[in-house]
Protein backbone atom coordinates (compact mmCIF):
# COMPACT_ATOMS: atom_id res chain seq x y z
CA UNK A 1 0.00 0.00 0.00
CA UNK A 2 3.19 2.40 0.90
CA UNK A 3 4.78 1.53 -2.16
CA UNK A 4 1.72 2.59 -4.13
CA UNK A 5 0.88 5.57 -2.55
CA UNK A 6 4.66 6.66 -3.75
CA UNK A 7 4.53 5.67 -6.74
CA UNK A 8 1.40 7.62 -7.65
CA UNK A 9 2.55 10.74 -5.27
CA UNK A 10 5.87 10.28 -7.51
CA UNK A 11 3.79 10.33 -11.04
CA UNK A 12 1.78 13.38 -9.80
CA UNK A 13 5.17 15.21 -9.24
CA UNK A 14 6.40 14.39 -12.12
CA UNK A 15 3.21 15.46 -14.14
CA UNK A 16 3.51 18.46 -12.25
CA UNK A 17 6.76 19.11 -13.56
CA UNK A 18 5.98 18.52 -17.02
CA UNK A 19 3.01 21.03 -16.92
CA UNK A 20 5.23 23.62 -15.01
CA UNK A 21 8.44 23.26 -17.58
CA UNK A 22 5.77 23.21 -20.69
CA UNK A 23 4.21 26.89 -18.93
CA UNK A 24 7.55 27.99 -19.29
CA UNK A 25 8.48 27.25 -22.45
CA UNK A 26 5.46 29.05 -23.88
CA UNK A 27 5.90 32.02 -21.61
CA UNK A 28 9.77 32.19 -22.90
CA UNK A 29 8.55 32.09 -27.08
CA UNK A 30 5.87 34.89 -26.25
CA UNK A 31 7.40 38.46 -25.72
CA UNK A 32 6.51 40.66 -22.52
CA UNK A 33 6.41 37.72 -20.05
CA UNK A 34 9.93 37.96 -18.06
CA UNK A 35 8.88 37.88 -14.77
CA UNK A 36 6.37 35.39 -15.27
CA UNK A 37 8.84 33.21 -16.97
CA UNK A 38 11.47 33.74 -14.30
CA UNK A 39 8.53 32.76 -11.53
CA UNK A 40 8.02 30.09 -13.63
CA UNK A 41 11.55 28.95 -13.67
CA UNK A 42 12.00 29.21 -10.10
CA UNK A 43 9.03 27.05 -9.69
CA UNK A 44 10.05 24.41 -11.73
CA UNK A 45 13.48 24.04 -10.14
CA UNK A 46 11.76 24.14 -6.32
CA UNK A 47 10.13 21.09 -8.24
CA UNK A 48 13.04 18.82 -8.94
CA UNK A 49 14.27 19.71 -5.47
CA UNK A 50 10.96 17.77 -3.85
CA UNK A 51 10.71 15.28 -6.80
CA UNK A 52 15.21 14.69 -5.99
CA UNK A 53 14.28 15.06 -2.15
CA UNK A 54 11.24 12.66 -1.86
CA UNK A 55 12.98 10.11 -4.34
CA UNK A 56 16.24 10.00 -1.95
CA UNK A 57 14.28 10.10 1.18
CA UNK A 58 13.34 6.46 0.24
CA UNK A 59 16.62 5.26 -1.29
CA UNK A 60 18.38 6.13 2.50
CA UNK A 61 15.27 4.18 3.80
CA UNK A 62 16.31 1.32 1.67
CA UNK A 63 19.98 2.02 1.92
CA UNK A 64 19.50 1.88 6.05
CA UNK A 65 17.73 -1.20 5.83
CA UNK A 66 19.93 -3.30 3.82
CA UNK A 67 22.77 -1.75 6.11
CA UNK A 68 20.70 -2.82 9.27
CA UNK A 69 20.05 -6.79 8.01
CA UNK A 70 23.70 -6.82 6.48
CA UNK A 71 25.37 -6.05 10.11
CA UNK A 72 22.23 -7.28 12.54
CA UNK A 73 21.60 -3.72 13.67
CA UNK A 74 17.98 -4.46 14.05
CA UNK A 75 17.22 -1.42 16.56
CA UNK A 76 16.66 1.00 13.46
CA UNK A 77 13.76 2.70 13.53
CA UNK A 78 12.19 4.35 10.14
CA UNK A 79 9.11 6.35 11.88
CA UNK A 80 8.46 9.11 9.09
CA UNK A 81 5.14 10.93 11.18
CA UNK A 82 4.41 13.94 9.04
CA UNK A 83 6.56 13.12 6.43
CA UNK A 84 3.15 12.68 4.27
CA UNK A 85 1.41 9.81 3.17
CA UNK A 86 3.47 6.71 1.53
CA UNK A 87 6.45 6.99 3.93
CA UNK A 88 4.41 6.33 7.15
CA UNK A 89 3.30 3.28 5.62
CA UNK A 90 7.01 2.57 4.18
CA UNK A 91 8.71 3.25 7.42
CA UNK A 92 6.25 0.91 9.45
CA UNK A 93 6.54 -1.99 6.86
CA UNK A 94 10.57 -1.77 7.40
CA UNK A 95 10.26 -1.40 10.53
CA UNK A 96 8.03 -4.50 11.27
CA UNK A 97 10.43 -6.70 9.31
CA UNK A 98 13.51 -5.90 11.34
CA UNK A 99 11.58 -6.67 14.63
CA UNK A 100 10.69 -9.74 12.81
CA UNK A 101 14.01 -10.10 11.97
CA UNK A 102 15.45 -9.35 15.57
CA UNK A 103 12.85 -11.93 17.07
CA UNK A 104 14.29 -14.54 14.61
CA UNK A 105 18.11 -14.08 15.68
CA UNK A 106 16.79 -13.30 19.40
CA UNK A 107 15.10 -16.81 19.08
CA UNK A 108 18.04 -18.43 17.70
CA UNK A 109 20.40 -17.04 20.43
CA UNK A 110 17.76 -18.28 23.10
CA UNK A 111 18.24 -21.74 20.89
CA UNK A 112 21.64 -21.51 20.80
CA UNK A 113 22.24 -21.00 24.35
CA UNK A 114 20.47 -23.71 25.34
CA UNK A 115 22.12 -26.15 23.17
CA UNK A 116 25.20 -24.89 24.25
CA UNK A 117 24.30 -25.47 27.67
CA UNK A 118 23.23 -29.12 27.20
CA UNK A 119 26.27 -29.71 25.78
CA UNK A 120 28.26 -28.46 28.12
CA UNK A 121 26.47 -30.48 31.10
CA UNK A 122 26.01 -33.94 29.29
CA UNK A 123 28.05 -35.84 31.05
CA UNK A 124 29.98 -37.97 28.82
CA UNK A 125 34.07 -35.66 27.99
CA UNK A 126 32.82 -34.76 23.84
CA UNK A 127 36.44 -33.11 21.66
CA UNK A 128 36.98 -32.41 18.29
CA UNK A 129 40.02 -32.83 16.48
CA UNK A 130 40.25 -30.44 13.37
CA UNK A 131 42.13 -31.35 10.03
CA UNK A 132 44.27 -28.85 10.85
CA UNK A 133 45.50 -31.29 14.07
CA UNK A 134 44.05 -28.48 16.42
CA UNK A 135 41.49 -30.08 18.97
CA UNK A 136 38.35 -28.24 20.49
CA UNK A 137 37.23 -28.68 24.14
CA UNK A 138 33.39 -28.97 24.41
CA UNK A 139 32.37 -29.39 27.60
CA UNK A 140 33.10 -29.82 31.64
CA UNK A 141 33.32 -33.56 31.75
CA UNK A 142 36.08 -33.21 29.26
CA UNK A 143 37.73 -30.76 30.77
CA UNK A 144 37.38 -32.70 34.41
CA UNK A 145 39.20 -35.54 32.57
CA UNK A 146 42.00 -33.71 31.35
CA UNK A 147 42.05 -32.14 34.22
CA UNK A 148 45.01 -29.33 34.27
CA UNK A 149 46.65 -30.88 30.99
CA UNK A 150 47.29 -28.62 28.20
CA UNK A 151 45.19 -29.78 25.29
CA UNK A 152 45.39 -28.07 22.12
CA UNK A 153 46.98 -30.07 19.35
CA UNK A 154 46.67 -34.04 18.36
CA UNK A 155 50.64 -34.48 19.61
CA UNK A 156 49.12 -33.33 23.05
CA UNK A 157 47.22 -36.30 23.55
CA UNK A 158 50.56 -38.29 23.92
CA UNK A 159 50.91 -37.08 27.54
CA UNK A 160 47.62 -39.78 27.85
CA UNK A 161 49.72 -42.77 26.68
CA UNK A 162 50.78 -42.77 22.59
CA UNK A 163 48.03 -45.75 22.19
CA UNK A 164 45.58 -43.54 23.04
CA UNK A 165 46.61 -40.79 20.77
CA UNK A 166 46.98 -43.24 18.11
CA UNK A 167 43.59 -44.65 18.37
CA UNK A 168 41.79 -41.28 18.70
CA UNK A 169 43.97 -40.19 15.33
CA UNK A 170 42.52 -43.75 13.25
CA UNK A 171 39.40 -43.78 14.68
CA UNK A 172 36.71 -43.55 11.57
CA UNK A 173 33.49 -42.23 11.93
CA UNK A 174 30.73 -44.39 13.61
CA UNK A 175 33.73 -46.89 15.20
CA UNK A 176 33.73 -47.67 18.97
CA UNK A 177 36.53 -48.74 20.77
CA UNK A 178 38.33 -49.50 24.54
CA UNK A 179 41.33 -47.51 25.24
CA UNK A 180 43.56 -47.43 28.19
CA UNK A 181 43.65 -43.38 29.37
CA UNK A 182 46.71 -42.70 31.58
CA UNK A 183 46.87 -39.44 33.85
CA UNK A 184 48.37 -39.50 37.60
CA UNK A 185 49.93 -42.62 37.54
CA UNK A 186 46.36 -44.30 37.46
CA UNK A 187 44.85 -46.06 34.55
CA UNK A 188 41.21 -45.99 33.16
CA UNK A 189 39.20 -47.70 30.30
CA UNK A 190 37.54 -45.30 28.35
CA UNK A 191 34.98 -46.06 25.37
CA UNK A 192 35.28 -43.87 22.62
CA UNK A 193 33.29 -43.31 19.41
CA UNK A 194 33.52 -41.01 16.31
CA UNK A 195 31.25 -39.13 13.68
CA UNK A 196 32.55 -36.36 11.45
CA UNK A 197 31.03 -33.42 10.17
CA UNK A 198 32.06 -30.48 7.58
CA UNK A 199 31.68 -26.97 8.55
CA UNK A 200 33.04 -23.98 6.96
CA UNK A 201 34.71 -26.42 4.14
CA UNK A 202 36.56 -27.91 7.75
CA UNK A 203 37.04 -31.19 8.27
CA UNK A 204 35.80 -32.08 11.87
CA UNK A 205 35.83 -35.26 13.97
CA UNK A 206 33.97 -35.21 16.84
CA UNK A 207 34.69 -37.62 19.73
CA UNK A 208 33.04 -38.97 22.80
CA UNK A 209 35.24 -40.44 25.20
CA UNK A 210 32.95 -42.08 28.32
CA UNK A 211 35.12 -43.32 31.42
CA UNK A 212 33.71 -46.93 32.22
CA UNK A 213 36.57 -48.03 34.61
CA UNK A 214 33.94 -47.22 37.57
CA UNK A 215 30.86 -49.55 36.10
CA UNK A 216 33.91 -52.58 35.10
CA UNK A 217 35.38 -52.41 39.22
CA UNK A 218 31.38 -52.20 39.90
CA UNK A 219 31.25 -55.72 37.66
CA UNK A 220 34.22 -57.12 38.29
CA UNK A 221 33.30 -56.82 42.44
CA UNK A 222 29.86 -58.00 42.05
CA UNK A 223 31.33 -60.92 39.92
CA UNK A 224 34.02 -61.97 42.21
CA UNK A 225 31.27 -61.17 45.28
CA UNK A 226 28.99 -63.73 43.88
CA UNK A 227 31.76 -66.17 43.57
CA UNK A 228 32.75 -65.92 47.34
CA UNK A 229 29.23 -66.00 48.45
CA UNK A 230 29.12 -69.42 46.52
CA UNK A 231 32.00 -71.03 47.41
CA UNK A 232 31.59 -69.87 51.01
CA UNK A 233 28.19 -71.17 50.99
CA UNK A 234 29.13 -74.60 49.43
CA UNK A 235 32.08 -74.94 51.61
CA UNK A 236 30.25 -74.10 54.87
CA UNK A 237 27.93 -76.80 54.19
CA UNK A 238 30.50 -79.57 53.59
CA UNK A 239 32.97 -78.55 56.53
CA UNK A 240 30.60 -78.16 58.93
CA UNK A 241 29.21 -81.70 59.29
CA UNK A 242 32.80 -82.64 59.19
CA UNK A 243 33.98 -80.03 62.26
CA UNK A 244 30.64 -81.57 64.15
CA UNK A 245 31.44 -85.45 63.41
CA UNK A 246 35.57 -85.08 63.98
CA UNK A 247 34.48 -83.13 67.51
CA UNK A 248 32.14 -86.11 68.42
CA UNK A 249 34.64 -88.67 67.11
CA UNK A 250 37.29 -87.11 69.58
CA UNK A 251 34.78 -87.77 72.47
CA UNK A 252 34.38 -91.22 71.74
CA UNK A 253 37.85 -92.30 71.35
CA UNK A 254 38.83 -90.75 74.45
CA UNK A 255 35.94 -92.99 76.44
CA UNK A 256 37.53 -95.81 74.12
CA UNK A 257 41.32 -94.80 75.64
CA UNK A 258 39.50 -94.56 79.08
CA UNK A 259 37.74 -98.46 78.47
CA UNK A 260 41.25 -99.99 77.24
CA UNK A 261 43.38 -99.02 79.69
CA UNK A 262 45.90 -101.97 80.19
CA UNK A 263 45.42 -103.08 76.20
CA UNK A 264 48.77 -101.85 75.10
CA UNK A 265 48.44 -102.14 71.67
CA UNK A 266 44.50 -101.31 71.69
CA UNK A 267 45.45 -98.08 73.31
CA UNK A 268 48.37 -97.07 70.92
CA UNK A 269 46.21 -97.42 67.97
CA UNK A 270 43.33 -95.56 69.55
CA UNK A 271 46.27 -92.96 70.29
CA UNK A 272 46.97 -92.77 67.14
CA UNK A 273 43.14 -92.28 66.21
CA UNK A 274 42.59 -89.52 68.70
CA UNK A 275 45.49 -87.76 67.10
CA UNK A 276 44.36 -87.91 63.59
CA UNK A 277 41.06 -86.98 64.58
CA UNK A 278 42.02 -83.91 66.59
CA UNK A 279 44.05 -82.87 63.45
CA UNK A 280 40.72 -83.24 61.16
CA UNK A 281 39.01 -81.10 63.71
CA UNK A 282 41.56 -78.43 64.47
CA UNK A 283 41.84 -78.53 60.08
CA UNK A 284 37.96 -78.02 59.97
CA UNK A 285 38.18 -74.90 62.66
CA UNK A 286 40.61 -73.52 60.89
CA UNK A 287 39.01 -73.74 57.36
CA UNK A 288 35.58 -72.26 59.12
CA UNK A 289 37.60 -69.56 60.49
CA UNK A 290 38.87 -68.92 57.20
CA UNK A 291 35.90 -68.87 55.10
CA UNK A 292 34.46 -66.43 57.65
CA UNK A 293 37.10 -64.27 56.73
CA UNK A 294 35.79 -63.92 53.15
CA UNK A 295 32.02 -63.31 53.96
CA UNK A 296 33.39 -59.85 54.60
CA UNK A 297 33.62 -59.30 51.12
CA UNK A 298 29.92 -59.99 50.71
CA UNK A 299 28.67 -58.03 54.12
CA UNK A 300 30.36 -54.60 53.88
CA UNK A 301 28.29 -52.17 54.96
CA UNK A 302 27.78 -48.96 52.83
CA UNK A 303 30.24 -45.97 53.95
CA UNK A 304 28.55 -43.57 56.09
CA UNK A 305 29.96 -40.42 54.75
CA UNK A 306 31.38 -37.28 56.51
CA UNK A 307 33.86 -34.32 56.40
CA UNK A 308 36.96 -35.73 57.29
CA UNK A 309 40.56 -33.26 57.81
CA UNK A 310 43.36 -35.67 56.45
CA UNK A 311 45.85 -33.80 58.84
CA UNK A 312 44.23 -35.12 61.81
CA UNK A 313 43.13 -38.50 60.21
CA UNK A 314 46.99 -39.29 59.39
CA UNK A 315 47.69 -38.18 62.70
CA UNK A 316 45.31 -40.24 64.06
CA UNK A 317 46.50 -43.53 62.05
CA UNK A 318 49.74 -43.02 62.25
CA UNK A 319 49.59 -43.33 65.70
CA UNK A 320 47.79 -46.51 66.08
CA UNK A 321 50.03 -48.03 62.92
CA UNK A 322 53.87 -47.07 63.88
CA UNK A 323 53.89 -47.16 68.03
CA UNK A 324 56.70 -49.78 67.93
CA UNK A 325 58.17 -48.71 64.37
CA UNK A 326 60.69 -47.02 66.38
CA UNK A 327 62.17 -50.30 68.15
CA UNK A 328 61.95 -52.14 64.56
CA UNK A 329 64.06 -48.56 62.95
CA UNK A 330 61.48 -48.08 60.51
CA UNK A 331 60.82 -44.04 59.95
CA UNK A 332 57.22 -42.83 59.43
CA UNK A 333 56.56 -39.39 57.20
CA UNK A 334 52.75 -38.11 56.60
CA UNK A 335 52.85 -34.93 54.65
CA UNK A 336 49.32 -33.30 53.31
CA UNK A 337 49.41 -30.71 50.62
CA UNK A 338 46.94 -27.81 51.95
CA UNK A 339 46.44 -27.90 55.51
CA UNK A 340 43.03 -27.66 55.21
CA UNK A 341 42.15 -30.45 52.38
CA UNK A 342 39.37 -32.40 53.51
CA UNK A 343 37.91 -35.94 52.29
CA UNK A 344 34.18 -36.83 52.53
CA UNK A 345 34.35 -40.40 53.80
CA UNK A 346 33.19 -43.05 55.98
CA UNK A 347 36.07 -42.77 58.77
CA UNK A 348 36.17 -46.20 59.94
CA UNK A 349 37.16 -47.08 56.76
CA UNK A 350 38.81 -44.65 55.87
CA UNK A 351 41.60 -45.40 58.53
CA UNK A 352 41.09 -49.15 58.59
CA UNK A 353 42.19 -49.05 55.03
CA UNK A 354 45.10 -47.00 55.93
CA UNK A 355 46.18 -48.79 58.59
CA UNK A 356 45.64 -52.17 57.02
CA UNK A 357 48.54 -50.67 54.00
CA UNK A 358 51.04 -49.38 56.41
CA UNK A 359 50.92 -52.86 58.13
CA UNK A 360 51.59 -54.05 54.64
CA UNK A 361 54.92 -51.55 54.76
CA UNK A 362 55.57 -52.51 58.15
CA UNK A 363 56.54 -56.30 56.69
CA UNK A 364 57.91 -55.44 53.43
CA UNK A 365 60.05 -53.45 55.29
CA UNK A 366 61.31 -56.52 58.02
CA UNK A 367 65.00 -56.57 58.25
CA UNK A 368 65.60 -53.26 55.72
CA UNK A 369 68.38 -51.10 57.33
CA UNK A 370 67.06 -47.60 56.27
CA UNK A 371 63.10 -48.49 56.44
CA UNK A 372 60.86 -45.40 55.80
CA UNK A 373 57.27 -45.12 55.15
CA UNK A 374 55.44 -42.32 53.54
CA UNK A 375 52.06 -41.18 54.11
CA UNK A 376 50.60 -38.34 52.02
CA UNK A 377 47.59 -36.47 50.46
CA UNK A 378 47.37 -34.03 47.39
CA UNK A 379 44.96 -32.53 45.09
CA UNK A 380 45.77 -34.74 41.33
CA UNK A 381 45.62 -32.79 37.67
CA UNK A 382 41.26 -33.49 37.84
CA UNK A 383 40.85 -32.14 41.64
CA UNK A 384 40.18 -35.24 42.82
CA UNK A 385 41.87 -36.09 46.34
CA UNK A 386 45.06 -38.91 46.36
CA UNK A 387 46.29 -40.92 49.29
CA UNK A 388 49.71 -42.03 48.63
CA UNK A 389 51.56 -44.82 50.88
CA UNK A 390 55.12 -45.39 50.23
CA UNK A 391 57.78 -47.61 51.28
CA UNK A 392 61.56 -48.23 50.18
CA UNK A 393 61.02 -51.85 50.18
CA UNK A 394 62.03 -54.48 47.85
CA UNK A 395 58.57 -53.55 45.96
CA UNK A 396 56.42 -55.98 43.58
CA UNK A 397 56.90 -57.33 40.37
CA UNK A 398 54.83 -56.55 37.41
CA UNK A 399 53.33 -60.43 37.23
CA UNK A 400 52.83 -59.94 40.99
CA UNK A 401 50.44 -56.48 40.81
CA UNK A 402 48.23 -57.51 38.52
CA UNK A 403 47.11 -59.89 41.29
CA UNK A 404 47.21 -58.39 44.26
CA UNK A 405 43.58 -56.85 44.65
CA UNK A 406 42.32 -60.78 43.59
CA UNK A 407 40.38 -61.86 46.50
CA UNK A 408 42.21 -65.54 47.64
CA UNK A 409 45.75 -64.51 45.93
CA UNK A 410 48.01 -63.94 48.76
CA UNK A 411 52.38 -63.87 48.97
CA UNK A 412 51.92 -64.55 52.86
CA UNK A 413 52.58 -68.03 54.26
CA UNK A 414 49.62 -66.97 56.49
CA UNK A 415 47.39 -64.68 54.51
CA UNK A 416 43.81 -65.00 53.78
CA UNK A 417 43.99 -62.75 50.35
CA UNK A 418 41.25 -60.66 51.63
CA UNK A 419 43.04 -57.31 53.35
CA UNK A 420 44.00 -55.34 49.30
CA UNK A 421 40.77 -56.71 47.90
CA UNK A 422 38.24 -55.38 50.80
CA UNK A 423 40.47 -52.22 50.34
CA UNK A 424 39.62 -52.10 46.47
CA UNK A 425 35.88 -52.56 47.45
CA UNK A 426 35.74 -50.11 49.98
CA UNK A 427 37.19 -47.34 47.58
CA UNK A 428 34.98 -48.92 44.72
CA UNK A 429 31.75 -47.94 47.52
CA UNK A 430 33.68 -44.63 47.93
CA UNK A 431 33.21 -43.82 44.20
CA UNK A 432 37.30 -44.10 43.87
CA UNK A 433 40.02 -46.63 43.20
CA UNK A 434 43.32 -48.03 44.34
CA UNK A 435 46.28 -48.39 42.13
CA UNK A 436 50.02 -49.63 42.63
CA UNK A 437 52.96 -47.43 41.22
CA UNK A 438 56.75 -48.48 41.50
CA UNK A 439 58.63 -46.02 43.61
CA UNK A 440 61.51 -44.42 42.97
CA UNK A 441 64.82 -45.77 44.46
CA UNK A 442 63.13 -49.18 44.97
CA UNK A 443 59.40 -49.71 47.17
CA UNK A 444 55.67 -49.68 46.15
CA UNK A 445 53.51 -46.91 46.41
CA UNK A 446 49.75 -47.42 47.10
CA UNK A 447 47.40 -44.77 45.55
CA UNK A 448 43.89 -44.16 46.83
CA UNK A 449 42.02 -41.79 44.69
CA UNK A 450 38.64 -40.22 45.85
Amino acid sequence: MGFKQFSLLLTVRLVLLFMTVLSLAILVISPGFHAASLLIALVSLFQVFEIVRFVKLTNDDLTRFLDAMRYGDFGQKFDHAGMGAGFLELGEAITDILERFRQFRGQQEIELKHLKALIEHVPVPLMSLNGDGTILIHNNAARRLFGSTHVTRIADLSQFGDDFRKRLVTLKPGERHLVTFKIDNLEQTLTVAATQIIRTGNVEKIISLQDIQSELDVAQLKAWQDLVRVLTHEITNSITPVSSLAKTSTFLVDDAIKKAEGQKELLEDLIDVRDAVDTVARRSDSLMHFVQSYRRLTRLPPPEKEQLNIKKTFADVVKIASADWKDKGITIEHDVSTDGLEVFADQDMLEQMLINLMKNAEQALEGKGDAKVVLSAKLNKRGRIVFEVSDNGPGISDELATKIFVPFFTTKRDGSGVGLALTRQVMIAHGGSISLASTKGGGATFILTF
